[in-house]
């Protein structure tokens, strides 16, 4: 088989144009068709000037600097630096910036000047598939995952650690005035490089110490990023974050393919899920201006004020209750085989005994615990003593929460065979968009520091995300001549 030539001094007669460079149907086309249709009030919630200054030198179009970021959530290359190198060897890049290639300063001042307001971009990815018919509401799943911040975990401490902290802090300080203080020189006009270091490690320390013993505050807090949190990862303890993620699948009569799609996407500090579920199903009603059939939540979401919120605002929710398999056979001196009388105030166990009101109970996290007794004689002498109870003291106590009615309410929907059948659907929703996000997107650890901007990185990530796919339907329509109609909706 002969060999092709190898000659890299080929010049070109006619040098080739832009269009050249890249297919027709490459994903940078799409992202330069997303941004390209942003009208005014789009950019102006993202608090950009599409037209400039007329003063000053030249600046880079706001346009390809959009393009550049978005691109690069797409394909995991989040760092300026490497966005940089990018601009200047990668074609895409190339091809959105129109030849240009702007520094890791430029594209960082963009990215912190406009971050904040970027999750304009993921609610408007949102509202185009819902507008195009894309999203199948039938179901939705959310789902949460813990991402490590920009701050290591040997930099966590809890109180003690901060005091044993704060006392080298200290001592460090005081040896530093000690040398600073000897013969008649004058005073520096500011402090030694050490002494100030050393003063704002302490001031650090002092503000965490606050934090760990304040009355509701953390147990632990990191020196390098006090909005991570010290939380139980899938291999182990971690410092950083829990990204919340609402999926639903794609409409595949529609697109004609199957896919995922992200209606709500957010933060949180909190080391659980708990007090998560009602926030997330209400922005994605937000986002997609409707209200999904039905929603699916693991047992982490599971709580008795969680389902008594979702019963009040009409939601359908199927999740399981941590520790308590559906398929499991009941319990018939489980709390949900005793009848309660609203009138007298009353439980009656199986047996027939009442259990009467004997007082309440606080504990934390619950509050208004309603405690319920029976009669000690009449347990003992029960046939069900030892499986009601071992009590021979006491008899049967029974507690019972605000929040027991939405409880066994959703027991009851949980062990029909509907909702066990729509549960299992849930791990084909938000798992496999977290592994998208962090294997493709490079979503293993989010690159900023603090709360707000973290929601900002995770807000982006998830643009990406749903540009991936839309990006895959506008392809295969490009092939039949459908893909000017989902264009023509990013308008």
């Amino acid at each position: 088989m002969p060999i092709r030539p190898l000659n890299r001094n080929w010049t070109w007669l006619f040098p080739p144009t832009l269009e050249e460079l890249i297919p027709q149907d490459h994903p940078a086309r799409f992202v330069a068709a997303f941004v390209d249709q942003l009208d005014r009030g789009s950019w102006g919630a993202m608090e950009i000037a599409v037209d400039g200054d007329p003063l000053g030198a030249p600046a880079y179009d706001p346009r390809g600097l959009l393009c550049v970021w978005v691109y690069g959530f797409m394909t995991g290359t989040r760092s300026c630096r490497k966005l940089e190198a990018a601009c200047v060897d990668q074609m895409p890049y190339r091809w959105l910036t129109g030849w240009e290639h702007p520094d890791h300063n430029t594209l960082w001042r963009f990215y912190q000047a406009h971050r904040q307001q970027m999750h304009q971009l993921f609610k408007r990815t949102v509202k185009t598939a819902v507008r195009m018919g894309l999203v199948d509401l039938a179901v939705q799943a959310v789902d949460g995952t813990k991402i490590p911040g920009s701050a290591a975990r040997a930099r966590t401490y809890d109180e003690a650690g901060l005091r044993q902290l704060l006392e080298r802090a200290d001592g460090a300080i005081a040896e530093l005035e000690a040398q600073n203080e000897g013969g008649g020189d004058p005073s520096p006009p500011r402090l030694p490089e050490e002494l100030a270091s050393a003063q704002a490690l302490h001031e650090r320390v002092q503000a965490a110490l606050e934090q760990v013993t304040a009355e509701d505050g953390p147990k632990h807090v990191n020196l390098t990023d006090a909005d991570a949190r010290l939380m139980k990862g899938p291999h182990g303890y971690l410092t950083g974050y829990n990204a919340q993620a609402m999926v639903s699948p794609i409409a595949a009569e529609t697109a004609g393919r199957t896919g995922l799609f992200m209606t709500a996407a957010d933060v949180t500090s909190a080391p659980d899920d708990h007090g998560q579920l009602v926030p997330m199903v209400q922005q994605a009603e937000d986002n997609t201006g409707d209200r999904a059939e039905l929603t699916l939540a693991d047992g982490g979401y599971h709580s008795g004020e969680t389902l008594a919120d979702c019963a009040e605002a009409n939601y359908a929710v199927a999740m399981p209750e941590t520790g308590r398999r559906p398929s499991a056979e009941p319990d018939p001196y489980h709390k949900d085989g005793f009848v309660y009388d609203e009138q007298a105030d009353t439980y009656t166990c199986p047996q027939g005994q009442t259990l009467h009101f004997a007082g309440e109970r606080q504990r934390k996290g619950h509050a208004g615990i309603r405690i319920y007794r029976g009669s000690p004689a009449i347990c003992r002498a029960c046939p069900a003593f030892g499986v009601c109870t071992t009590d021979w003291r006491h008899g049967r106590v029974l507690e019972a929460s605000p929040h027991d009615s939405a409880l066994r309410n959703h027991r009851l929907w949980m062990a029909s065979e509907e909702a066990r059948a729509a549960y299992r659907q849930r791990k084909q929703l938000p798992e496999p968009a977290f592994g998208i996000l962090k294997e493709q997107q490079g979503a293993r650890r989010f690159l900023l520091r603090g709360l707000k901007n973290v929601q900002a990185e995770w807000a982006l990530l998830a643009t990406a995300f749903n540009l991936r796919t839309l990006y895959r339907i506008w392809a295969a329509w490009q092939a039949k001549e459908r893909g000017t109609v989902l264009s023509s909706a990013l308008a």
